[in-house]
């Protein structure tokens, strides 16, 4: 089915091997051997601080760092200058919020489909600065019109701000149609990537967005470390100041770095970018169509078993876009189905997924869902396995 052979790949994931089914991936993704032996060898054999020293090790450490950088880039087709590294998605997307100059005629447009960290900064931006914010709802299953942009951006539109993604519904936006409406009026655009990089190629030349984040931990590297594609001419000032962003400095004024370590403050998680760096490595070696080609087939045979089980109502489009499927059970917390799913080995996300007006309003689930969420090392067998335990999960729940 996948164009690499997925038990070997399993063998790189030793929790795999504790019998657990672990179909939380777009929560966060399980990290393979090869990134954890990366980063043990920076810590053990390489440790020191990148940018400052001029002893060799230093140098050693600094030049591991900055390669990771041009492979970021090559990986999203960017330029090596217009990469940062930062916390995660959500650090990503306050930096540009809070970093642009903003004027009170001004809008935002994003869309009903968002994670909180691509809702909350721009309230909060709008709040303090007091533009408007416009939203875009989805269709029922969560696939986005790009005539729906095109009736809410204007000549006041400042950043269309939009998940490549759904992390509830799997859907992809129609990133590139929506580039079209937004530069036909002079706005920039911001590509939450988090479910998107780990699972599909990027190139942020054909998206023609300005901004693009994602996160490290959904793609087989480690917590801690995320990517903020900041395009060369685009208007946004640094959020936090202080030790490696400055220039020169007096006692009361201060010039910062360039462009992209003007955005990386203080001591950056050195190791976590090393492991960073190995997980694009692992996902090239695999291929991401491959990996995607994988996921699609998988979630679709997934979909196809649980829509028969009864009382349960699959969410989304009939033929899944990628590996995220979403379902409700009948008068049943989703918290419950996915605690009993855990007691019996089954990993899987239950709630609102940080996405609290996507699902309780737009969906109208108001006790939450159940996401399954598939990667590159989930399998077949996996598949049919959890479909029956769900069964068997909802008659004991149904006293059926």
């Amino acid at each position: 089915m996948a164009g690499y052979d997925v038990y070997r790949v399993r063998s790189d994931f030793p929790l795999l091997s504790k019998g657990i089914i672990y179909f939380d991936n777009a929560a966060t993704s399980l990290t393979p051997k090869q990134v954890v032996e990366a980063m043990t060898s920076y810590l053990l054999e390489c440790r020191a601080n990148i940018g400052r020293g001029a002893y060799p090790l230093a140098q050693q450490a600094t030049n591991m760092y900055e390669e990771v950088r041009k492979k970021v880039a090559k990986f999203i087709g960017a330029k090596s200058n217009e990469i940062a590294f930062v916390k995660n998605t959500t650090e990503a997307i306050n930096i540009i919020s809070m970093g642009i100059k903003w004027r009170k005629e001004d809008n935002v447009v994003i869309t009903a489909l968002e994670h909180h960290s691509n809702m909350l900064p721009w309230i909060k931006a709008s709040r303090l600065y007091g533009f408007e914010l416009r939203v875009v709802r989805p269709k029922k299953n969560g696939l986005l019109a790009p005539e729906d942009f095109d009736r809410v951006i204007d000549e006041n539109t400042k950043v269309v701000s939009v998940a490549h993604v759904s992390n509830v519904l799997g859907t992809i936006a129609p990133i590139q149609d929506v580039a079209k409406i937004a530069k036909s009026h002079g706005a920039m655009l911001l590509v939450d990537a988090a479910q998107s990089a780990p699972h599909m190629s990027i190139d942020v030349k054909k998206m023609d967005c300005d901004f693009l984040a994602f996160s490290a931990h959904k793609m087989c590297g480690p917590p801690g470390v995320g990517v903020l594609y900041v395009k060369e001419n685009a208007e946004v000032e640094a959020l936090a100041v202080g030790g490696g962003v400055v220039a020169d400095a007096s006692i009361n004024d201060f010039k910062l770095v360039d462009r992209p370590h003007v955005f990386e403050a203080g001591t950056p998680p050195i190791s976590d970018v090393i492991g960073l760096g190995a997980a694009i490595d692992y996902l090239s070696r695999l291929g991401l169509e491959n990996i995607m080609k994988h996921e699609v087939e998988l979630a679709q045979k997934l979909r196809n078993m649980i829509s028969t089980i009864p009382h349960i109502r699959v969410l989304g489009p009939d033929k899944p876009q990628t590996g995220i499927i979403s379902f409700a059970v009948d008068s049943v917390k989703a918290e419950d189905i996915a605690l009993a799913l855990g007691n019996l080995g089954v990993c899987v996300r239950a709630g609102f997924h940080c996405a609290i007006p996507l699902v309780r309003d737009v969906l109208g689930e108001k006790l939450g869902v159940v996401r399954a969420s598939l990667y590159l090392y989930n399998t077949a067998e996996e598949v049919e396995k959890f479909a029956g335990i769900l069964e068997e999960v909802i008659k004991l729940i149904k006293g059926v």
